[in-house]
């Protein structure tokens, strides 16, 4: 899956808690949100310093409208690696942070399991 690709998905699927992504739609989707988050960031601080205090409402906006659907890609990811969507609650208890990018980096199962076909229909390399 390319950069457009994975954008398109995530707004697409919205509310998809139940079939799975893989790691290009992950961390493709990641590197969206955080580049917009930055330059929002930017834009928003330069308005401050213009006087414009409502610059400061341009990233904290913009991560509230994606909450969701990263949540959901989150979830979509672990089912990819066969595991229950709740394990992202781990995330919580600060070391659990790191299983879960463990996770997200790890290739998902090849072939279909208990949340679906494999989302490249080919194994990801």
């Amino acid at each position: 899956m390319n950069f457009g690709d994975s954008i398109k998905s995530g707004f697409n699927r919205y509310f998809d808690f139940n079939t799975r992504s893989s790691r290009s739609e992950y961390w493709w989707w990641y590197l969206f949100t955080a580049l917009v988050g930055y330059a929002l960031m930017f834009f928003g601080g330069a308005m401050v310093n213009m006087g414009i205090e409502a610059g400061l409402m341009l990233p904290f906006i913009w991560y509230l409208g994606v909450i969701i659907p990263t949540l959901a890609l989150s979830v979509r990811r672990l089912h990819d690696t066969d595991r229950s969507g709740w394990w992202f609650l781990i995330a919580f208890t600060g070391i659990g942070a790191l299983v879960l990018l463990f996770w997200f980096v790890t290739r998902g199962t090849e072939a279909d399991n208990d949340f679906g076909a494999d989302p490249l229909g080919v194994e990801e390399g």
